[in-house]
């Protein structure tokens, strides 16, 4: 869908974990998900806020696939911290939070994403805690072709 945000002229920022995994597959890194989710996690942080750092004097909207909530929510999965201890108490990105179930029907693993969707469920549902307590309003998109979803995506914002 940020692929589409991007042909209608958004701006867009790719998932870090994505990044981090290709990135550390390249160079047979440890820090994967599948390996040590701990460092995963704390280089997810990182570029998440080097990705907020970047476009910070960017004009219009910016869209992210994931950011520092996921990453950190992440970190304290992985360590059994509580969120609160990673972040600080408001969230630098837009109120509203656009969220996609994880679907069965179009779920698959991939050589970047190798979990199976017992744990995307997990995910799924520790985000949908984790972001009304960073005083988010989560919007889940339903499913719809990917084109619908990004028009839904820009009336909730009032973009359309």
């Amino acid at each position: 869908m940020l692929d589409e945000l991007a042909r209608r002229g958004f701006s867009i920022v790719a998932e870090p974990g994505r990044r981090i995994v290709q990135e550390q597959l390249s160079k047979s890194g440890n820090a994967l998900p599948w390996i040590d989710m701990s460092a995963f996690a704390r280089r997810a942080i990182d570029m998440a806020a080097r990705d907020l750092e970047r476009v910070q004097g960017d004009a219009g909207w910016v869209f992210f696939d994931r950011g520092l909530i996921d990453a950190a929510a992440a970190l304290c999965a992985a360590d059994a911290l509580p969120v609160e201890t990673l972040l600080p108490p408001t969230s630098p990105y837009h109120k509203t939070v656009f969220i996609v179930p994880p679907w069965l029907e179009i779920f698959h693993s991939d050589p970047e994403r190798r979990h199976g969707f017992d744990e995307a469920v997990r995910e799924y549902e520790q985000l949908t805690q984790v972001y009304p307590a960073y005083g988010h309003q989560l919007v889940e998109l339903p499913k719809v072709s990917i084109g619908r979803r990004a028009d839904i995506v820009l009336a909730n914002l009032a973009l359309s």
